[in-house]
């Protein structure tokens, strides 16, 4: 029995296979180990039915994460699973890998991710090419949703929004200054109060200042991860992963004509493609 994990740090899902079939597919919070202790993780692992009830049984864990991008976090990870499931043996990697994995499989080209964080790299079919992406929520992530939750944040507490835009906002979430500066500041976890926004943003992507909110995060994406990928691999096709870039594909895409870019598959979630390229090789 075979679990693939792909986690963001909004969500991870996991499935559960065995005999070359999937039995349990399912979704947990997410698993990010640079900002989540030992505790938290286990006690995360501890809520799901499904895992408690086949942890025994399963002998290879594939875990892709936000956050395991170091061997440090990586083999954090590791540990901290084998302490759960005593008879597999685990191994985590990065999300970008997964998505280059799942888009590409054994072929070349530049990956990106824009979801809940972003990041890109070039994949040579069978490892990621080494960059200095990758600088989490507070330094990059650009055009992701914890990039678009700050935006809004940031123009919500300096009154520079759209007085509609303010008034559906404060129908949906109660917010004032102290409430967002402990959110950030004060509280665990921060990033997943930025992403909180995102099913609020998708719903009024249409109005004029989210769509050039989310056109402004997607191009200053391009241009700080894709182009000089692109300089220094030329003439690669370009795959995407995650919730924004499936969500605003279009918009990625009219983007990716303007600067040249030859962009490929853009897939929501990529753990269909994973489970499946692991029950093959297993």
């Amino acid at each position: 029995m075979i679990v693939v994990v792909f986690s963001g740090s909004r969500y991870a899902d996991w499935r559960i296979a065995d005999k070359k079939r999937v039995l349990h597919g399912f979704r947990t919070s997410g698993i990010n180990s640079y900002i989540q202790d030992d505790r938290y993780i286990l006690q995360l692992l501890n809520k799901s039915t499904h895992l408690i009830n086949n942890a025994e049984k399963i002998r290879k864990i594939y875990f892709f994460g936000a956050g395991a991008s170091s061997p440090e976090r990586q083999e954090k990870i590791e540990r901290v699973f084998m302490l759960f499931f005593k008879n597999a043996k685990v191994k985590a990697s990065h999300d970008v890998l997964a998505s280059a994995i799942s888009t590409f499989g054994d072929e070349k080209g530049i990956i990106g991710i824009i979801g809940s964080g972003s990041n890109a790299a070039y994949y040579n079919g069978r490892k990621l090419m080494p960059n200095n992406y990758g600088l989490g929520y507070i330094l990059a992530d650009e055009g992701s949703t914890n990039w678009l939750g700050r935006q809004l944040l940031k123009d919500f507490l300096t009154e520079t929004m759209p007085t509609g835009v303010q008034e559906k906002l404060l129908q949906r979430h109660s917010l004032d200054r102290r409430l967002i500066l402990d959110r950030i500041y004060y509280n665990p976890n921060p990033n997943l109060f930025l992403t909180s926004f995102a099913d609020f943003i998708y719903e009024y992507r249409e109005e004029p200042y989210f769509a050039q909110q989310i056109k402004k995060g997607l191009e200053i994406y391009i241009k700080t991860y894709l182009i000089p990928l692109s300089e220094t691999y030329p003439d690669s096709q370009l795959n995407f992963t995650g919730s924004v870039a499936s969500n605003y594909a279009d918009t990625l895409r009219e983007l990716g004509t303007e600067y040249g870019l030859n962009i490929g598959q853009i897939i929501k979630e990529p753990v269909q493609n994973l489970v499946k390229y692991y029950i093959n090789k297993n």
